[in-house]
């Protein structure tokens, strides 16, 4: 399919459309910039400068209702699903926590844990990248951040990773998916009880004890136990699906492309900014849902008050009007403004951990494994709505 190629609709839980979105998202970007997929209820933005603008005007496209394609409104106060002056009052003080200088002095324990993820492996070993490093390193790091034992990571992991899942064309949320989440859920209310009565030197003792204003007050409070339960699941999810992802589909790239992944083996200086071309290229987190509080007018077209609109991360990467040659890999290309973290209020508050961890797995790998080969007719992507990426992905080293 080409930009001229027409198409009957844009599904994103159709997994077909999910495994190559790409070329969908040119015919978008070219014939319908403001998209309406009326059986679905949804509108869809797929131009960089409209994605980004939508991200920074939340007073008109809010995050309350969720990030999915469904209209969902969370029992908990998660912050991603939060707007100002609530959002605030929870990412002022959990920002602190995700500072530049904190985050670098977090690389010893990611570069430990992705070392000790990849120990006694050897050249033609073959492993499945997803499950021995990309799912498990992140969900390492997280969970030394907030004070999870060794010992619950992987039941934590595994029930996180099938909460996530979806059944192809369906905004259904399969009972598997509910149950998954509902044990993530009751693992860390039994957590926080049990950091709330014995304190330790970990994040989630921090935050139980911290105060902070309130921005409607301005009195000092502390974070609700729902405040902390959300932040708990949130990062449990986000912190370490998305990354997953992300080192797993870099690993794709870069072998398709092995003159550049040298390049990289043999200077790991260019990683840094490989790791934001291949987060323009193919980002696992490739659809913002947001929810229209009023009109907006753009391209001759109105969304109207009160429906479902999708931000298009991955469609608006490939726009070029914002990148020259969008669809080419190049891990030395100058990047100006990107929105694979979104921006605005809900710029990631955990981008900085996610390069960190992308870009020393591939340090790590790279320096063993410079030449592994990626069995392309094994992998298998993940079923989700809102993470696009592999969930395994078969390696020779």
């Amino acid at each position: 399919m080409t930009a001229t190629q027409r198409f009957d609709a844009y599904d994103p839980t159709d997994w077909q459309t999910q495994i190559d979105p790409y070329p969908v998202y040119a015919w978008l970007r070219e014939h319908a910039p403001v998209y309406q997929n009326e059986k679905m209820g949804f509108w869809a933005l797929s131009r960089f400068d409209d994605v980004w603008d939508a991200h920074l005007d939340y007073e008109t496209f809010s995050s309350a209702w969720g990030q999915t394609l469904e209209k969902v409104l969370t029992p908990l106060p998660l912050m991603i699903s939060l707007d100002p002056p609530k959002h605030t009052r929870v990412r002022q003080l959990v920002s602190k926590v995700f500072t530049p200088r904190r985050v670098a002095e977090l690389e010893p324990t990611v570069r430990a844990i992705t070392q000790r993820r990849l120990e006694g492996l050897g050249p033609g070993d073959q492993i499945d990248l997803f499950e021995r490093l990309a799912s498990s390193m992140p969900m390492d790091v997280i969970s030394a951040m907030l004070g999870v034992p060794e010992s619950d990571r992987d039941h934590v992991r595994h029930h996180t990773n099938t909460a996530m899942h979806r059944e192809s064309n369906s905004l259904e949320i399969p009972q598997a998916s509910r149950d998954a989440q509902a044990q993530v859920g009751m693992y860390f209310v039994g957590f926080i009880q049990e950091r709330q009565k014995r304190p330790q030197d970990d994040l989630i003792s921090a935050l139980i004890g911290a105060d902070l204003r309130d921005v409607e007050t301005g009195q000092m409070t502390k974070l609700s136990f729902e405040e902390l339960l959300g932040f708990c699941i949130l990062l449990a999810n986000a912190g370490h699906e998305t990354t997953a992802r992300l080192i797993c589909n870099s690993a794709v790239t870069l072998f398709r492309h092995p003159d550049q992944r040298s390049e990289l083996a043999a200077d790991p200086r260019l990683l840094p900014n490989a790791v934001e071309e291949l987060l323009r290229i193919d980002p696992p987190s490739q659809v913002q849902g947001r929810w229209s509080t009023r009109p907006w007018t753009r391209h001759g077209v109105t969304i109207p008050e009160d429906v479902r609109v999708l931000l298009l991360t991955g469609a608006a990467h490939r726009d070029e009007r914002q990148f020259a040659e969008p669809d080419r890999f190049d891990i030395r290309r100058k990047l100006d403004r990107t929105v694979h973290f979104g921006q605005g209020h809900h710029l990631c508050i955990g981008k900085s951990l996610a390069r960190q961890e992308c870009r020393v797995a591939f340090e790590e790998i790279l320096a063993r494994f410079p030449d592994y080969e990626v069995d392309e007719s094994e992998l298998e992507w993940a079923h989700n709505n809102n993470v696009r990426g592999y969930s395994k992905v078969p390696i020779r080293l």
